[in-house]
């Protein structure tokens, strides 16, 4: 819907106004969202899996409708998803919305200049060079505008509707985890897009440093949107003032506590002591038992009023910290609980001597790989996509076996977490999976604990795996590790991050830094690399 005239089409390109959304199953998602974009701004959508970031830029891109409420828009947004499967029968022209363009241009330059060609070339005659450009730009050298979209990868795919903007030139573009798949290279081009355009950008993204790249941070929570004026460092610093403001207010809520309940305990022996003397004074008074009795009463009324009003207070105090603690981080509890690695430091894990892979019947790698991995390494692999960081890793666990060379191996007691946290067994549910690592034979109560602490509570141990969000799954591995207790010598990660939104990756750095076993991670988040302790690299 386009924007009212009576507002500034020079200052807002969206308004979102009191929208709500419900879902096909009949639960809510958000309920009177409000928010603005300026034209030009470029803003980060973060906020935890679940929280609808994702659908809230589908219902902007008019893919969804709204429930209630109303969204205007400047003009349409060009939209980049997170996901591409349902462009795989298409080619790569048709996924971009430009077939039927490229087609009159075709036939325009062969002789058929109708009416109708010409309405849809639209007088876009540099449309077919401009698309070359693009394609090249975000080096997809060797994919033409016929090439189907099945056969392109998740990196390929999104770097197709990154050269889409090219071609296009869209004012305003909402990008989905746009470096989720992307190389090294290919975020550094994106990275640069970002810095130069003057388009108004909506992004969703776990990218830390994407997001320090843009100029402001609006967080989605179930209470609605909260704006934060900068970049992300900024808004962590803000994060963390009040977090600081927090663990204040429950340091006061606690002194509070303690004081009341000294106070009621001391009020409380004091009216006894009085309540003892009077019932003494009045037994030696000879008083009627009538009189005698309504003292009494009174006395009784008296004591238990006063219990009343501190009880009142310090069930208040109480409430009021139970509801402050729930709001600090979890992540302190989250650690690896099993034994160090009994692997000495320093020993061969791994030596690869002139190792190689063939695939379609060539090496993937030139020249050929030698390596070694020792016992207490953190070590990271990288390369551009298609380099062979996944096939490497098969060769190391033993899934796959070299064409030439040779590999030593040392260790058997690897524990190896894809993206997609395979480890995780979709048939079973949550207690299930936790049992299956139950090595050491915890009682079903310890078990429970250990969910807990995970952030899984009793309402969730019959939820089925396979409806876990990349998060859940993440948590649940670590809870899996932490039963299991016995050190494995290696943890192997393959782009754990990929699926997860800021707090679980920050859920997953504090638990791998714990962890005093080898660590291998192929992963181009240099920021999680950085925080994990990653000491060496091997580079394709």
């Amino acid at each position: 819907m386009k924007l009212s005239v009576y507002l500034s089409t020079k200052e807002i390109m969206l308004i979102v106004q009191n929208i709500s959304y419900i879902h096909l199953d009949k639960t809510s998602l958000f309920n009177n969202l409000n928010f603005t974009l300026p034209t030009h701004s470029k803003t980060a959508l973060i906020g935890q899996n679940g929280s609808g970031k994702s659908t809230l830029l589908k219902l902007i891109a008019g893919l969804y409708p709204v429930t209630t409420g109303q969204i205007h828009t400047v003009e349409n947004p060009y939209y980049i998803p997170q996901h591409f499967g349902q462009y795989n029968t298409l080619t790569v022209a048709e996924a971009l919305g430009i077939a039927d363009k490229l087609h009159a241009f075709e036939c325009i330059l062969s002789g058929e200049m109708t009416e109708a060609y010409l309405e849809l070339l639209d007088d876009d005659w540099t449309i077919e060079e401009r698309c070359q450009e693009s394609l090249q730009h975000w080096q997809l050298e060797g994919i033409s505008l016929s090439s189907p979209m099945a056969l392109l990868s998740g990196g390929q795919k999104t770097k197709v509707f990154l050269a889409g903007i090219e071609i296009h030139k869209p004012n305003f573009i909402l990008l989905d985890e746009p470096s989720n798949h992307l190389d090294l290279a290919g975020r550094e081009l994106l990275y640069d897009f970002i810095l130069t355009t003057s388009a108004t950008l909506f992004v969703v993204s776990h990218d830390r440093t994407l997001l320090n790249l843009l100029n402001n941070i609006y967080e989605l929570t179930p209470t609605g949107i909260t704006t934060y004026g900068g970049n992300y460092d900024f808004y962590c610093e803000q994060k963390e003032i009040a977090v600081n403001a927090l663990q204040h207010r429950i340091e006061s809520q606690e002194k509070e506590l303690r004081k009341a309940k000294q106070k009621e305990r001391e009020t409380m022996e004091r009216q006894q002591k009085l309540d003892a003397r009077a019932k003494k004074n009045v037994g030696k008074a000879g008083l009627p038992k009538i009189v005698a009795n309504t003292w009494r009463n009174s006395a009784e009324r008296s004591t238990a009023k006063i219990a009343g009003v501190h009880l009142e207070k310090t069930t208040n105090i109480s409430q009021e910290l139970r509801a402050l603690r729930t709001q600090q981080t979890e992540l302190d509890k989250m650690k690896f609980a099993f034994d160090t690695s009994n692997l000495h430091f320093g020993k061969t894990l791994f030596q690869g001597e002139d190792l190689n892979y063939m695939h379609n019947t060539k090496c993937l790698w030139t020249p050929d790989l030698n390596f070694s991995i020792k016992s207490g390494e953190r070590t990271a692999i990288q390369g551009k996509n298609g380099s062979g960081k996944t096939t490497f890793i098969r060769l190391l666990l033993g899934e796959l076996l070299p064409a030439r060379g040779k590999l030593y191996r040392a260790t058997e007691q690897i524990v190896y977490i894809d993206q997609e946290y395979s480890l995780i067994n979709d048939q079973l549910n949550i207690y299930e999976q936790a049992q299956t690592f139950n090595q050491t034979a915890l009682q079903e109560h310890e078990v429970k604990i250990r969910l807990n602490r995970f952030l899984f509570d009793k309402d969730e141990w019959d939820k089925p795996c396979h409806a876990l969000s990349g998060g859940e799954r993440m948590r649940l591995a670590l809870c899996c590790l932490n039963i299991g207790q016995i050190a494995p010598d290696m943890i192997i990660l393959d782009e754990p991050t990929n699926n997860l939104d800021i707090q679980n990756i920050d859920i997953l750095t504090s638990a791998i830094r714990d962890y005093t076993g080898t660590l291998l991670v192929a992963s181009h988040d240099n920021i999680f690399l950085e925080e994990i302790g990653i000491q060496r690299h091997i580079n394709f």
